[in-house]
């Protein structure tokens, strides 16, 4: 009988699978209760391709050891052969149940529930065998499941559908897989996507399009620092994507970093000049530090790129009333209140209200503050470039210490209007 059985074993080493079901059959001849040889035939015949049979071998082996997880195991992956889907499902749940460690059984899981259209869950079971191939350290199969997750396009109709899906997931790049993630941040789940991310780097620690990605995350729960850390590592692993910059940008604007941000906004036009986010981006960072005429262009040019942004209408609006532009900042405040209108973006659609009825309703001139009149004037005469007018404020100041802000603004006004006159 060991002969025999041993045969087998050499026959399927060699490949010679017929040959290997010929010496087990002898086997089971002599004790028809040898378990192992039933579950080695039920190899041999599956890679022959006689699945059928593989299957009654394994029925024969649980039969006899109805906790044996490897027959479990084998007997789904012939049973989704066999495209016996709830059959195979059964069985891989029951070999996690013996076995919860077993990465290949959640692998396998999770392609059963993608062929039932279970895609939920399917992600679930992909995520859990790469975690216990990490801990493992079989990287190499990790990275394949991370490739199967990324053919997965999670799709909201699903939600509504109450039988199974017997049909093929349409397959989805590995941007849109990547934009998915971000989709689901922005519609505020960032822990989840925060999550799926981490577990992307770890599959894989040399994705720069990852750790940009996360970054943006990170962004949106105001975690500035490490933002510009991993969109510093995507950079190092050569991912030269505009988003890249353009948010690390928005990170540094952030962190008070005006300059550094402007750097990173002119980077990003380089590589993508047709982005109106980009140059709403860079109008923000000009407004930031006073230069309002650089912002307006920026957002004269978002708009040229995309006449439907309501946030460059909104924010050239602004820029319009600190150069006391009233008639075009209520235009552009108008104009931003119908997008957000039509978008059903009732947060923004109300801000915009709100500034439109501060400029509509201007105070009795009695009321208004001196100070900012002045400052006003001021901008007006250095271009709307706050930085030159705090130069020169600066300038009076060390001329003439010990004034009031008031003081230095008109000195300033004065000595600039001179000069025009002459």
């Amino acid at each position: 009988m060991e002969e025999f059985f041993d045969l087998g074993l050499e026959r399927a080493k060699q490949k010679d699978y017929a040959g290997a079901i010929k010496e087990f059959t002898q086997a089971l001849q002599v004790n028809p209760e040898l378990v192992e040889a039933y579950y080695q035939r039920g190899l041999a015949y599956y890679d022959l391709g006689h699945v059928p049979q593989a299957v009654f071998d394994y029925d024969e082996v649980l039969q006899r050891n109805p906790y044996s997880v490897e027959a479990y195991y084998c007997r789904a992956l012939a049973r989704l052969a066999l495209k016996n889907f709830p059959g195979a499902l059964k069985d891989v749940d029951r070999a996690i149940e013996l076995n919860s460690y077993q990465a290949a059984a959640y692998n396998l899981r999770g392609i059963v529930e993608r062929k039932l259209g279970n895609i939920e869950s399917a992600i679930a079971s992909f995520k859990r065998a790469a975690e216990l191939y990490l801990e493992q350290k079989d990287t190499s199969r990790a990275k394949l499941v991370l490739e199967k997750l990324k053919q997965l396009q999670p799709r909201k109709q699903e939600l509504f559908v109450e039988k199974p899906l017997l049909q093929t997931t349409p397959i989805i790049s590995e941007q849109d897989y990547f934009t998915t993630l971000l989709e689901k941040a922005e519609q505020g789940n960032t822990q989840e996507a925060m999550e799926d991310l981490n577990w992307v780097i770890r599959a894989d620690s040399q994705d720069g399009k990852a750790y940009c990605c996360r970054g943006v995350v990170y962004c949106k729960q105001g975690k500035y620092r490490e933002a510009i850390a991993d969109f510093n590592t995507a950079l190092q692993l050569n991912f030269e994507d505009a988003a890249v910059y353009r948010n690390r940008g928005k990170a540094r604007l952030q962190l008070g970093d005006n300059q550094g941000a402007i750097i990173d906004f002119n980077q990003a036009l380089r590589i993508q000049p047709e982005d109106d986010l980009i140059y709403v981006a860079r109008g923000n960072a000009y407004q930031a530090i006073g230069h309002y005429l650089g912002a307006i262009e920026d957002y004269a040019q978002a708009l040229e790129i995309n006449s439907r942004s309501a946030t460059a209408f909104y924010n050239r609006g602004l820029c319009n009333v600190r150069m006391e532009e009233l008639p075009q900042a209520i235009n552009d405040f108008q104009q931003a209140a119908s997008i957000y209108c039509e978008k059903e973006d009732w947060d923004n659609y109300q801000q915009v209200l709100e500034n439109l009825k501060k400029i509509s309703s201007p105070a009795p001139e009695s009321e208004q503050n001196n100070y900012e009149k002045l400052r006003s004037r001021l901008l007006r005469l250095v271009g709307g470039q706050w930085e030159i007018a705090q130069r020169l404020i600066e300038q009076a100041k060390f001329y003439y210490p010990g004034r009031s802000d008031e003081w230095y603004i008109e000195t300033v006004i004065h000595d600039l209007e001179r000069d025009f006159d002459k």
